[in-house]
Formats: structure tokens, sequence, C-alpha cells
């Protein structure tokens, strides 16, 4: 098949494509490369700000671009917000990608519509947007309210879902937010993980500490939940000195996150999800320790009954630092737990694995 992975977000697009190319099909990826994070793609179409001089030379080579975006037999959008534009300005774009390509599917993989909609209607137990039957009030959902909810990019986002040929959702929260909306056209495939390009953890052996490592976006840290993340480790560090080493990097591109995540034990990430996002899988794929999503739910949607690799915390910092203190005071299990680790990204996230998922469902989707 040739294939066509339009937008990224934390790597699957790249992923996702190496697993593809194995098993012998054609793949372009064009994407912005998720800003920062700087991950490889094969068309560039990054925007680094909407400046006029910026602006201008994205859309020349998004112009230049669209000639080599036709002919697909299948097209996959990372999200309705796939380019660098105002909603208004994707229609077209996306009406093109239809005509002249056989299939355009969607992920279901961060920030939409159904995604707020679904958080705000309280269906998890905690979340994005709610902590039972509490709102969360951040800076963040106030503005994901007004742009998906109410305002153009939910139009957009409804108009792709309703349209497509079918819907991929990435993570257990994710199915349930399309799944209520459109149950026969959308499918769960676990994110791709590619073990075989990923450096292992390397025991460090300068300290006997146990190495907690934890990963800040700039201005996320309420929605992302490190801010409490990082309170629960200060104070464990404070009651365990001898025992526990914190390392804490700030928006760093993703070849750096990985190099400075190599020789630490255990990662923090993800307060408030029930699973494990793509750079919780990287880590437990190399052999850290995850503590961050790991409700039951996680394991029952990939049909994982003896494995429980990831330390599952409640959104509270009591839970953070009952189960990191936990961690310090248990090494044997820590060691267990990362062996397990790998062992669950191979079974599950194995990228080649996955990308023959995709191919099923591709097919299985409309016409040949």
């Amino acid at each position: 098949m040739k294939i066509l992975l339009l937008g990224e977000y934390s790597n699957v697009h790249w992923t996702l494509a190496e697993g593809l190319r194995a098993l012998g099909h054609t793949v372009t990826v064009a994407s912005h490369g998720d800003f920062w994070k700087n991950y490889r793609r094969d068309i560039d179409l990054r925007r680094d700000t909407i400046g006029k001089k910026d602006t201008v030379s994205f859309l020349w080579r998004l112009l230049k671009a669209l000639p080599k975006m036709r002919g697909y037999d299948v097209v996959q959008l990372i999200n309705p917000m796939f380019v660098e534009l105002n909603p208004p300005k994707i229609y077209p774009i996306y009406r093109y990608l239809r005509k002249h390509n056989k299939k355009v599917f969607l992920c279901a993989c961060g920030m939409d519509y159904y995604w707020v909609k679904t958080g705000l209607e309280k269906v998890f137990r905690y979340g994005d947007f709610n902590i039972g039957d509490k709102i969360r009030q951040t800076s963040y959902s106030e503005r994901f309210i007004s742009d998906w909810l109410n305002g153009a990019k939910g139009e957009l986002n409804r108009y792709i879902a309703e349209d497509c040929d079918g819907i991929i959702s990435g993570l257990y929260e994710y199915d349930v937010c399309y799944r209520r909306a459109f149950p026969e056209k959308t499918r769960y495939i676990p994110f791709p993980i590619n073990v075989g390009v990923l450096t292992p953890r390397e025991p460090h052996t300068e300290t006997d500490k146990l190495r907690f490592f934890i990963g800040v976006q700039k201005n996320r840290e309420e929605y992302k939940g490190t801010d409490v993340m990082y309170r629960a480790m200060l104070r464990v560090q404070e009651k365990y000195p001898d025992k526990m080493e914190i390392v804490r990097v700030e928006s760093v591109p993703y070849a750096q996150y990985c190099d400075m995540m190599n020789s630490s034990d255990v990662l923090l990430e993800q307060l408030y999800s029930y699973t494990p996002s793509m750079n919780s899988l990287l880590a437990m794929a190399k052999g850290l320790v995850l503590v961050g999503g790991g409700e039951e739910e996680n394991y029952e949607i990939l049909g994982e009954t003896e494995l429980r690799p990831i330390v599952n915390v409640l959104p509270n910092e009591e839970d953070v630092c009952d189960k990191l203190e936990y961690l310090i005071l248990n090494r044997d299990d820590v060691h267990k737990r990362q062996q397990d680790s790998v062992t669950y990204v191979k079974r599950h996230h194995d990228h080649v694995k996955v990308a023959a998922q995709y191919i099923e469902f591709w097919k299985s989707r409309g016409n040949e």
C-alpha cells in the first residue's frame, strides 16, 4: 500500500511509518515535527511563528507539498488540526486530500472536540477536565473548551469525523470518546513503539540512590499534573535524602529527552491519565518503571491479564507520595517492574505488530 501519514503527536506517525515500511509498504510522513520536539518527517510542514515571514514560508512549502499528497491508498490525519492553519483554511485541504486519494482516516490521540465533550460530561472518574464530580479549573481547560467545544476547531472536527472512512483511537480514554459517537467506524489500536532503535536503560553505578525522572512541558505543569508530581517528589526526597535522586528536564527535544532518561530508574508522567502515553511507553521499553496512568481499563482493552508493571497513581499529592515511598522501600519490586515493563511494551506495542493492525483496519473500511 501507499500511505500518507499527515501530522505528528509524540512520534506516533513516524514510529508507525517504521513498522509499515518493515511490512513492505511505501510511507510518507508530512508534519511539523510536533514543534520543539522535532520528530523526524519526510515532508517538513513546520511553522515557527504566526509572523508574516514565517507564514509566507510555510504557505509556500505547503502549496509545494500538496501535489505530493495525491494518489495514496490511505491518508491518515493525526488530528483535525493536521496543519498549522486556522480551521476555515483546513477545509479545502481536507477536501483536496479526500478527492485525490482513496481513503482518509482520523486518529483519536490528542485534544479535540470529542475529548473535551466527554471530559466535561464526567464520563471518567478523573481526567483532563474533571476529578470526580468537580470540573478542573485551569487556564488550558478554559481555552480548550472555547476552541474545541464552542469554536471553529470543534466544527472542523465533527465534519472530518463524520466524513472520513474510519477513526483509530490510541488509548482507552480516546476510544471511549469516539466510540460513543461512532461505534461502527472506531477501532482501538495501541500506540507503536520501535524497541529496536531505543537505547536501553543503563544502570547507574555512581550512586545507589533510586533515580526518578520527570519531564516538564513549560506552562503545562498544571494541566499534565507534573506540578503535583514534582511537589510529591520533593517531599519524599526530603524524607529519604540518601535513597532518592531527582532528574528534572524541561521542554527539551526528543533526542535529548531520551538520552537524559537513559540513566534513570523511574519515570513520573501523566497524573490524570488512565493509560501510559507515548513518552511513558518509551520509558517502559527502556526498562524504567512508570509512575502514572495504569488503571485496570488500560489492561482490559489490551486483553492483558498477567502483567501489571505500572505504578498507578490517583490524582492527588498524597497518593503519589505513598507510591514513591513504596518504591524506595521495595527495591526488589522495582527490579521486577522494570523487567515486566519491557515485556509489556514488546507484547502490546511492537511497532510492526501495531502496523499490521492498522493495515487490517484500513483494508476493512470502504472499497478497495
